[in-house]
C-alpha cells in the first residue's frame, strides 16, 4: 500500500525529535493526532518503527532503516514543489504575503510603493490566515513570506526579520470597570476573562495570554477566537478582554471597546518570515522593501 508523504513528514519529525509532543509542535497537530498517524504508518508498513514508553521513545531497526529513505523523499518532494512555485511565481509575477491580523502603521502601502520601484511588473497578493496557525500560511507552503507575530513554533526552521517592536495594550467593552484608565498595569487584570488563540497557535497563544508573567496563575479563559474580527465581537459581547499590539489599537478602534496600554509586560513584535531555502532575489527585495517601510 502506498504511503503519503504526509506520514513520512509526521515519521520523520518523530524520530529527529524522539518526543512526540515536541514533534506534534513543530508539525503544528495534536499530540493524539500525531500517534494515530504514526499508528496508521505502522500498520501500512506492518513494523513497528517506535519502541515506545511513558518516559521515553527510541527508534525500532526498521524505523532506522527508513529513516535517511523518508528524508531523502521529502527531501526530492520539496525541492520539487519549490521548483514548481518557483515557476508559477515568475509566470505570474506574483507574491502572496500571508498576514495573521490586520496591519496599520502605514507599512503596507509603504512597502507596496518601494516594492513597485524594484519590481514594477510583479504583485502581492495578501491573503488572510486565521490564527489556528501562527505561521500565518509558511507552515503549509500557501504564502512565500509571512508578516506576524512572534514567537511561533518552528520560528528556528525560517529566516525571521523584526519589523516592529510595540507596547502590549488591552481591549475591552467601554462599561468596563477599567475602561475609564489611560493606563493599567498588567497585575489588575489577572482575574479577567481573556480571549485566547486557538491551542494550535501554541507559543502565540501562551504569549497574548502573558503565560510568563501571571505567577503561575492559570489564565482565565472567556473565549477562544480565531481571528481579529472574532475577537472584537467577543469583546463587544462581554465575553473577555485581550491583550493586542499599540499599532494595532488604532485599526480596532470602534465604538463600544476602550483599548489602553498595560505596564508590566515586554513589548511584542511584528516580523516578515520566509523559508530558509528560499534565496529568490524577488523575496530578497520584498524584505528589504518591508523594512524600509517599517524604519520610515
Amino acid at each position: 500500500m502506498d504511503v503519503h508523504l504526509r506520514d513520512l513528514r509526521y515519521f520523520v519529525a518523530t524520530a529527529e525529535e524522539l518526543n512526540f509532543t515536541r514533534a506534534a509542535e513543530r508539525l503544528f497537530v495534536s499530540q493524539p493526532a500525531l500517534s494515530k498517524q504514526i499508528r496508521q504508518l505502522e500498520d501500512h508498513l506492518r513494523v513497528r518503527l517506535f519502541d515506545r514508553d511513558k518516559r521515553s521513545v527510541a527508534l525500532t531497526a526498521p524505523g532506522e532503516a527508513l529513516l535517511p529513505a523518508a528524508r531523502e523523499l521529502l527531501r526530492s518532494w520539496d525541492e520539487a514543489q519549490r521548483a514548481v512555485a518557483d515557476a508559477a511565481a515568475a509566470e505570474a509575477a506574483v507574491l502572496t504575503v500571508g498576514l495573521s491580523t490586520s496591519v496599520g502603521r502605514g507599512l503596507l502601502p509603504r512597502a507596496r510603493e518601494r516594492f513597485a520601484e524594484r519590481r514594477p511588473q510583479w504583485t502581492l497578493k495578501l491573503r488572510q490566515i486565521d490564527w489556528d496557525d501562527a505561521t500565518a500560511g509558511l507552515a503549509g507552503g500557501g504564502v512565500d513570506v509571512a508578516l506576524l507575530w512572534l514567537p511561533f513554533a518552528g520560528q528556528e526552521s525560517l529566516r525571521v526579520q523584526v519589523l516592529a517592536t510595540e507596547p502590549r495594550w488591552v481591549a475591552m467593552r467601554a462599561d468596563h470597570r477599567l475602561a475609564h484608565r489611560s493606563e493599567v498595569a498588567f497585575g489588575e487584570l489577572l482575574d479577567e476573562p481573556f480571549l485566547a488563540l486557538p491551542a494550535t497557535a501554541g507559543p502565540l497563544r501562551d504569549f497574548w495570554l502573558a503565560l510568563d508573567h501571571r505567577g503561575g496563575r492559570a489564565p482565565r479563559i472567556g473565549a477562544t477566537v480565531a481571528n481579529a474580527d472574532e475577537a472584537f465581537t467577543a469583546v463587544e459581547e462581554g465575553s473577555g478582554i485581550v491583550l493586542l499590539a499599540e499599532g494595532n489599537a488604532a485599526i480596532y478602534r470602534r465604538p463600544g471597546i476602550a483599548a489602553m496600554p498595560v505596564s508590566g509586560l515586554p513589548p511584542c513584535e511584528l516580523a516578515l518570515a520566509w523559508a530558509a531555502g528560499d534565496h529568490r532575489p524577488v523575496v530578497r527585495d520584498l524584505v528589504e522593501a518591508m523594512a524600509a517601510a517599517a524604519a520610515y
